[in-house]
């Protein structure tokens, strides 16, 4: 009797195994990172501004192997995002733009990349750290004018993928950017360093033409005329106790920084927010 009672249980136990299996959650996917603003592809069909497929529920999941072009980075399940005839919104921005991006998931990152066409017109360099949950970097379209596709590439340090982001952009278009104007069409890329901003670096954006609006507003944020100190420049080194003008505020580095936007480093980081002008 006592054997029976053994068999009569092992065999529930088998039948009822794969209920319980089914009946466990699924692992729900994990989210990462994608460009808000100005509204990216995926962004927008997030928003149903454009009818889109399954990228509408996971637009921080656009993950692919690094070195692609593409805006599905690779990805069949998002191939809405390579249509560039789909109706798109195009953002009107002027020869200076901050983009934002916003994380989900905060991997340790090796850089972000940023090309028009097979050009790359900026580059900025994390090695390795931590992003925050909002990461915003300022791009020079110095040398481009008219409607663009720019992509954004977010390198992540630990894996070999990378996330990608499309925008459509009208450079010169309006004023969604800073600067006003398309700025000068022949500049030669004349800064070193790797990171875009008023002189070139690896933007191949120069110092060529007249940016327009006002003073030229070389700056990132507050309208010319705003502030007295010098505007904050993505292209340029600061060293520990300069400051500079960015948003209608005055800011004070506390170290040597280049590439880092006032206003996104947080308390601890090292912009300081002296007040507004």
């Amino acid at each position: 009797m006592h054997m029976k009672k053994k068999t009569w249980a092992a065999a529930l136990g088998t039948l009822l195994a794969p209920a319980v299996v089914l009946s466990l959650p699924a692992p729900s996917a994990s989210a990462h990172g994608w460009v808000v603003s100005p509204s990216s592809r995926q962004d927008q069909c997030a928003n149903r501004v454009v009818q889109c497929g399954q990228i509408k529920y996971e637009p921080a999941s656009v993950e692919g192997p690094k070195g692609l072009r593409t805006c599905s980075g690779g990805d069949p399940r998002w191939a809405d995002l390579d249509n560039d005839s789909k109706g798109w919104k195009v953002t009107s921005v002027g020869t200076q733009q901050t983009l934002t991006w916003t994380i989900e998931a905060r991997h340790a990152t090796s850089n972000w990349q940023y090309f028009i066409g097979d050009q790359k017109i900026a580059q900025f360099n994390d090695g390795g750290r931590i992003p925050a949950s909002s990461v915003s970097h300022q791009l020079d379209f110095t040398g481009f004018s008219g409607k663009q596709k720019l992509l954004a590439v977010w390198n992540i340090a630990d894996t070999s993928n990378a996330f990608y982001a499309c925008i459509d952009v009208n450079i010169g278009g309006g004023d969604g950017g800073t600067g006003g104007g398309t700025g000068g069409s022949d500049g030669g890329g004349t800064g070193g360093g790797e990171t875009g901003g008023g002189t070139g670096g690896e933007t191949g954006g120069g110092t060529g033409g007249e940016t327009g609006g006002g003073d030229g507003g070389t700056g990132g944020g507050e309208q010319p005329g705003d502030c007295t100190t010098a505007a904050w420049s993505s292209g340029s080194i600061y060293t520990g106790g300069q400051t500079v003008s960015y948003n209608g505020h005055n800011w004070r580095a506390k170290w040597w920084v280049t590439g880092e936007v006032p206003g996104t480093t947080g308390e601890w980081g090292v912009w300081e927010d002296l007040g507004a002008c």
